[in-house]
């Protein structure tokens, strides 16, 4: 009879594997379930693979379900199997169950494989449970689950993004300590973490400085490195380390001259920047439009949208390296110049190009023309706009709003705020500010103390300039207590009144003053 029931088990069991390896999931969960129910024995081995094909599968319900039958039982899994679990919920950020299974784990005296433990502290680092985080990886360091290079680089990278820097550079100088050898993905974490949060020397000597001969660097690296001395200032670092990743073996890529190239060109550093060009097309990389867009941004900033524009319909339409952003950056820079009809001209230019304007090209020219009196042209290009079916955007509505202040048209500019929010576009404080204006400019302070309540509300943050406005309003309609306390709120967000406001409040305060005795 045990040999019978045995053979049984050995029947289930195949039958099971051969529905797993045909992808038929829901008739292995028949089949096992028919087995469990039956007269033949069922070891906690059985449970433990048929939930690890169910956690493969991602069927965590089921996989929950089982194991909660096995407890009575007197069954457990086993560590490789709630590693398996755990790394699976992980994907579908099921937090509740895997602190679930780890405090069942510890009662059983398991720990999570090294992987699985990567795994979930990952997870909880991209989910910003920065707390959490460092307290699993502490309570498993003290459980005897030893980290690896792999755990150090999570908890840096997730340190760094954090900004939390002095904690990444401890938990880098202690992962040194154990002895452990960083890899290039660790010294990756550790340079573009440190760099985005301006900390570039201190990335240069972590790294390159300390690991020089040690680690093979990477070029994301060497570019982060550079890119982070080019923001500083420093374009002799950035060049010098230039030079040292070649003589280490490391070519510079297209990403490396393009930084340079940026910086080159932000300095007006234009005849730097055409080396730079031309060296790339020596080295056989070929500029990218993003490069020749930054040159064309030098020429403009520089004032020399001629040269600008013929390196664009010479050269760079000629190598089809020329995008709507090319053509927004010197239809840009004429209408900078209050040359808003030659970028008209531009305009109509790109378009029998077949390249489509987009939303930035006619903000640009929208902006322009209004601000030049050319209300009928301004009105044109946004029938255009919405020909195309190109949405406003924040920016847009707010330079109508700004323009409809400013000509008194102080109900169409509500409206059009009003649309904006319809819309699904949330004002931001520049566009608050617009109206704002609007309404102190018309002796209209309550609707614009309206609205500085309704943007704290909906999560946009009053600057110094909504303060100046709002008090230089009340102060016209003689609200002088209200603007008081809105100096001192003011004052608790960190701000100061410009010398002629205050002044102004002060005067009006002391006559309130005189006028009461």
């Amino acid at each position: 009879m045990i040999q019978k029931l045995g053979a049984q088990r050995l029947i289930y069991r195949a039958q099971i594997t051969s529905l797993v390896k045909a992808g038929l999931i829901d008739q292995a969960v028949h089949v096992f379930d028919e087995m469990t129910q039956s007269n033949c024995r069922v070891f906690s081995i059985d449970y433990n693979r048929f939930i690890g094909v169910l956690v493969h599968h991602s069927r965590f319900e089921l996989a929950q379900h089982y194991y909660q039958q096995m407890a009575p039982l007197g069954f457990s899994l086993t560590p490789f199997t709630y590693s398996r679990f755990i790394s699976g919920l992980c994907e579908v950020k099921n937090f509740t169950l895997i602190d679930i299974l780890l405090d069942n784990m510890d009662r059983l005296g398991f720990v999570p494989d090294i992987w699985a433990f990567n795994i979930y502290l990952n997870l909880l680092f991209r989910e910003n449970r920065i707390d959490l985080a460092l307290q699993v990886f502490h309570k498993m360091v003290c459980k005897g689950r030893e980290p690896d290079v792999v755990t150090y680089t999570i908890i840096i990278d997730g340190l760094c993004k954090a900004k939390e820097y002095n904690k990444a550079v401890q938990a880098w100088k202690h992962m040194i300590e154990k002895g452990f050898k960083p890899d290039n993905k660790a010294c990756t974490a550790l340079v573009v973490g440190l760099c985005e949060g301006g900390k570039v020397d201190l990335a240069y000597e972590l790294t390159l400085g300390a690991m020089k001969g040690k680690v093979e660097f990477g070029v994301l690296i060497y570019n982060a490195l550079i890119s982070g001395f080019c923001r500083a200032g420093r374009i002799d670092k950035a060049i010098a380390i230039k030079s040292f990743m070649r003589r280490n073996g490391c070519e510079p890529d297209l990403v490396t001259y393009n930084v340079l190239l940026n910086y080159f060109c932000n300095e007006l550093m234009l005849e730097e920047a055409e080396k730079l060009m031309k060296k790339m097309e020596r080295s056989g990389i070929e500029p990218d439009i993003y490069s020749y867009n930054q040159l064309l941004k030098g020429l403009c900033k520089a004032n020399r949208l001629d040269k600008a524009y013929m390196l664009m319909v010479n050269k760079m339409e000629a190598k089809g390296s020329c995008d709507v952003v090319s053509y927004n950056i010197i239809i840009k820079a004429f209408c900078n110049e209050s040359r808003a009809r030659r970028a008209y001209k531009l305009f109509e230019e790109m378009r029998q190009r077949g390249i489509a304007p987009d939303v930035v090209t006619f903000t640009i020219l929208v902006e322009a023309f209004l601000r030049e009196g050319s209300s009928d042209i301004a009105e044109k290009l946004l029938d255009q706009m919405t020909g195309m079916s190109l949405s406003p955007d924040r920016i847009f509505y707010t330079i109508i709003i700004d323009y409809l202040c400013k000509s008194g048209k102080l109900g169409m500019a509500h409206s059009v705020f009003l649309d904006m929010v319809e819309h699904g576009i949330t004002p931001d404080v520049v566009s608050y500010n617009a109206l704002i204006n609007g309404f102190c400019k018309s002796f209209r302070i309550s609707e614009a103390m309206h609205l500085y309540e309704e943007m704290q509300t909906r999560g946009s943050h009053p600057d110094e300039v909504t303060f100046k406005l709002l008090i230089g309003g009340l102060i016209g309609e003689k609200k002088i207590e209200i603007a008081c306390r809105l100096w001192d709120q003011m004052m608790e967000k960190g701000f100061t009144l410009d010398k002629a406001v205050s002044e102004t409040l002060i005067k009006a305060i002391h006559l309130r003053d005189v006028a009461r005795k």
